[in-house]
């Protein structure tokens, strides 16, 4: 299948919901660099993704969701205070580890027992998550559109020229700006992973 670029209308994102819904691989604008994204309860499409990256499933993946409602299916609570710092920072561009539930899917965690959560501050990214979530979906897959230890894609154009093999559907629309993707702490001891 060729992919297609829409942009992030209203009808864009019910298109890339539908993808979603559909097995589909999409691309997506977030708050440094592009992202590639599926439904994280879809194996196949999952590893599809990794594939696509050439990013082994050990390492474990990034979700996303436009509210902590969608994300509490994977994750385990933390102390009521800590819990309320992470809330703190979102939306934004911070990535949590926090421990996953013991039934979430090893093609997410990889060798972990946690999973790394955010809810974005980029528009689309969570306008895209919301749109899902209405179609029935909750958290989405999120993970820099890149071959694995190569640059990642900033525009749609980069995402086609990097990734000959994929994904499906770009939502066409700028990425926020910032120059770095997001930082990555442990929820537990707030340790600072990737700066």
């Amino acid at each position: 299948m060729r992919t297609r670029t829409i942009g992030p209308s209203p009808f864009g994102l019910r298109r890339a919901a539908q993808a979603i819904a559909a097995g589909e691989v999409i691309a997506y604008p977030t708050e440094a660099v592009y992202g590639l994204g599926c439904d994280p309860l879809d194996a196949r499409a999952v590893r599809r993704i990794l594939a696509i990256k050439r990013r082994p499933e050990h390492k474990g993946l990034i979700l996303i969701a436009a509210d902590l409602d969608a994300l509490w299916p994977f994750i385990l609570p933390l102390a009521p205070a800590r819990m309320a710092d992470i809330e703190a920072s979102w939306p934004g561009p911070n990535t949590w580890l926090l421990p996953a539930r013991p039934d979430t899917p090893t093609w997410l965690t990889g060798a972990h027992e946690t999973i790394a959560v955010r809810i974005p501050d980029h528009p689309i990214a969570r306008a895209l998550c919301a749109a899902w979530a209405s179609d029935g979906g909750g958290a989405l897959v999120s993970t820099s559109a890149n071959i694995a230890a190569r640059p990642p894609a900033r525009t749609a154009l980069e995402v086609r020229h990097r990734l000959p093999k994929g994904p499906d559907l770009i939502l066409n629309a700028r990425c926020g700006g910032n120059p770095r993707p997001s930082l990555i702490r442990d929820a537990r001891t707030g340790r600072v992973l990737r700066p």
